[in-house]
């Protein structure tokens, strides 16, 4: 079955279009330009601001033409991630999607679920002639995976609303009225490299297979970091090792599936060595048995290198990786169940004399924020490296006694009779950028289910977009 049969066929219609579009973050330049098409085509009404964001306008049904405008929100953008025995390229072609039970998936691919089903669900409603709504403004935004530049750039002229559905939560049962705020790391270190050894033997080292996933959503699942866990992998065979090169994980808000590296050492360590990095792979993999069962690590000979780090700067490389804090820092004391602040060790690169680590740090409380990235740098500062702090985005604070919070939790309950959970979410949502240069925005968000975003096993459920649907238009015909 092709997903355009399923059901909202609108909504699924527009998602098939949708993902036979390239959009990385930064590069949507071919989506914006589907949208605008669009809303040519409609004869609807929209605007541009100087950063790319687009918003649509429809006037409300009859009898709602004068009723206060409502805001949908969703992301154009998607996460490019794929197996590495997937021959895919996301610059030139479309996200092959097939069905499997009550799923939808990718074959080897993200999804863009994440946020490609709150962008089908706006243009079904802007194109619908039979669902009653209030005026709607839907405001498209950019970049939000790499940097929520869109969000943080938003032109000050094209809202009216007073009520903003962001369609970017990842459970049907669940509103969110709170996120995390963010600062991204960087680390710049350069070093000398040298000539091997004539006695030394090149290996490269691959780790991967690991489960990945979403570094805000889903960071307190204890999932494998690549970068670190081959960092230690590699400090097995210090203080003989010579780095070569290393390149680890993707994107900053993805935790990362794979990583590997181009090491040298001497002719005579080569069995002993490759032995003690097994072994400690054999103890990795079984702690991490649960959380990334498909875990495999290999070793081959590499051939064609001449120059490596010296030891004494591989050691630190190797080592400020391994010991980089990662994860959950700390649980919130006043919100149960929820990650307060955690750090993702996203991408790692060691080449030609250079070494850098890109990392994303995530709080609800921006002193804490700031504090992570500052405990993260130190761990690269202390070998030289040069340390920045760019990208900061505030957290988004629940509203006392929202009205739309009211509104849809008892639509919610009268749907489908029982009660939303009401939750602050551990990820960035642009709610709180948006609200902060459209304060009197009363804001929700909620979505369809999605599991595994960020990663080539995002999925979304069939039958909770039926249930997000239904939500959805009950909501706009009270409002």
């Amino acid at each position: 079955m092709s997903v355009e049969n399923l059901s909202p066929s609108a909504l699924w219609g527009y998602f098939a279009q949708l993902n036979a579009i390239p959009r990385a973050s930064k590069n949507e330049e071919a989506v914006l330009s589907w949208l605008k098409s669009f809303a040519e085509q409609h004869n609807l009404p929209y605007k541009q601001d100087k950063i790319g964001n687009i918003v649509i306008y429809k006037g409300g049904t009859s009898g709602k033409e004068n009723n206060s405008a409502v805001v949908l929100q969703g992301h154009v953008d998607m996460v490019h991630q794929k197996n590495a025995d997937t021959q895919f390229d996301f610059d030139t072609e479309g996200i092959r999607m097939r069905v499997e039970g009550d799923w939808v998936k990718a074959e080897g691919t993200t999804l863009g679920a994440d946020n490609g089903m709150a962008v089908a669900a706006m243009l079904a409603l802007l194109a619908a002639k039979d669902i009653a709504h209030p005026p709607l403004e839907a405001l498209f935004t950019v970049d939000e995976e790499a940097g929520m530049t869109g969000a943080i750039n938003l032109g000050s002229d094209l809202l009216n609303g007073t009520i903003l559905l962001n369609m970017d939560t990842e459970e049907d049962d669940e509103f969110t009225i709170g996120s995390a705020g963010g600062v991204d790391t960087t680390s710049e270190f350069h070093y000398p490299e040298k000539p091997l050894d004539e006695t030394d033997q090149c290996f490269q080292i691959v780790l991967h297979g690991l489960q990945g996933g979403h570094s805000g959503m889903e960071i307190h699942l204890g999932l494998g970091n690549a970068n670190i866990l081959l960092a230690q992998l590699l400090n097995e065979a210090i203080p003989g090792l010579r780095l070569i090169s290393f390149d680890g994980g993707s994107l900053r808000n993805a935790i990362p599936r794979e990583a590997k590296a181009i090491v040298a050492f001497s002719e005579s360590q080569v069995t002993k060595t490759i032995k003690t990095i097994e072994d400690k792979f054999s103890k990795i993999k079984k702690l991490y048995g649960q959380t990334d069962p498909n875990m495999k690590l290999s070793i081959d000979p590499a051939v064609g290198f001449t120059d490596a780090a010296d030891a004494l700067n591989s050691k630190a490389i190797v080592q400020s990786i391994a010991g980089c804090a990662n994860g959950i820092f700390r649980m919130s004391p006043e919100v149960s169940g929820l990650v307060e602040t955690s750090s993702n060790l996203a991408r790692i690169i060691v080449k030609d004399g250079f070494f850098t680590t890109k990392s994303l740090q995530r709080s609800s409380k921006d002193d804490a924020r700031d504090l992570a990235g500052e405990t993260v740098g130190a761990s690269f500062s202390a070998i030289g490296a040069e340390i920045s702090h760019s990208g900061q985005y505030p957290g988004w604070s629940p509203r006392e006694n929202s009205t739309i919070v009211s509104i849809m939790k008892d639509t919610y309950e009268k749907l489908f009779t029982t009660s939303p959970r009401i939750t602050i979410c551990h990820a960035g949502l642009e709610c709180g950028l948006i609200g902060e240069h459209y304060p009197r925005l009363d804001m929700i968000s909620y979505g369809p289910t999605i599991k595994g975003a960020h990663s080539p096993d995002e999925r979304v459920q069939i039958s909770s977009v039926e249930k997000f649907w239904k939500l959805t238009l009950e909501t706009l015909r009270q409002l």
